[in-house]
């Protein structure tokens, strides 16, 4: 080691500059497709496919976003999955909750025969007939209800959820609080909820994911076209164009248009479906980051 730590400082430096680069590449990989599916709904098609497209877009074109949002459908479609995502986050994260605390009680009776039930759902299950068959004789069919009783409880994110409970929150802090007076429901809304807001909002997100860019629930049990959330919106919209360019495939030079509208909207499709979930993410991603390694720990 060469004096004053000077070899040291160089191989911080060193190591520093390593991770950067590799930090760098990383957050490459993983935003580089976001960016090139951005860039790509605002060029011409072809000039996408010919590679014209890596950094910024080529032709530059709105025609993909006119021709979604030209379909009436769209902002009903966007009014129903804010109202279903909502609906079906709260529910979801209320049911987690219910759930996951009393399996967090070491003490609470059939506990290991209730965590077994549990998982054993996430292994097996009765396949999409059955299941219609049990939603459309509890009347559900044609109901909202339909996207959010069948899987209500997602079982992985309520053993996170336990572990959370178990490993993070001091036993102490509610035996106190039963000591003091408090009932279990007391100790579960004052103590246990403000306690957990971390983990929530890790469910959340994931609620919120999974019900924004649900479609085929909807398309199996929703078959009123007012009813269609935003992903299914956009599946038709694709659907009809590729038919219109099918159909058209006869007429000189209609094919090659309608053909490039279709593509153009494939790529309009997914930002206007990602962009909510994309500008909401960053509000929550603190509580994300430290409730996600807190409910990991292994209980």
């Amino acid at each position: 080691m060469a004096k004053d730590g000077k070899s040291l400082g160089m191989s911080d430096r060193t190591s520093d500059i390593i991770l950067v680069v590799i930090t760098a590449i990383v957050v490459f990989l993983v935003a580089y497709p976001l960016y090139y599916v951005l860039i790509a709904s605002f060029s011409n098609p072809y000039d996408v496919y010919a590679g014209k497209t890596f950094l910024l877009p080529s032709q530059f074109t709105l025609q993909g976003y006119q021709s979604v949002f030209a379909d009436p459908q769209i902002l009903t479609g966007y009014k129903n999955s804010i109202m279903y995502t909502v609906i079906g986050t709260v529910f979801s994260v209320a049911l987690l909750y219910i759930t996951a605390y009393p399996l967090s009680k070491k003490d609470l009776p059939g506990r290991k025969f209730l965590n077994i039930f549990f998982i054993i759902t996430m292994y097996f299950g009765g396949g999409l007939i059955p299941t219609y068959l049990i939603v459309k004789a509890t009347g559900l069919v044609d109901n909202i209800w339909a996207l959010f009783l069948p899987g209500g409880v997602g079982v992985g994110n309520m053993i996170i959820v336990r572990n959370y409970f178990q490993n993070s929150i001091p036993k102490e802090l509610i035996e106190a609080s039963e000591i003091d007076g408090c009932t279990h429901l007391r100790t579960f809304k004052e103590v246990i909820i403000p306690l957990s807001l971390p983990i929530m909002a890790v469910m959340v997100v994931f609620s919120m994911v999974a019900y924004w860019n649900d479609w085929f629930t909807a398309l199996i049990y929703l078959p009123r076209a007012e009813m269609a959330p935003l992903p299914l919106v956009l599946r038709n919209i694709l659907i009809k164009s590729s038919a219109s360019a099918a159909q058209s495939s006869t007429i000189s030079g209609g094919y090659a248009e309608l053909n490039k509208i279709t593509e153009m909207i494939k790529f309009s499709s997914i930002i206007v479906a990602a962009a909510p979930m994309l500008i909401f993410y960053p509000f929550v991603q603190k509580y994300f980051e430290q409730g996600m390694m807190a409910g990991a720990v292994k209980g």
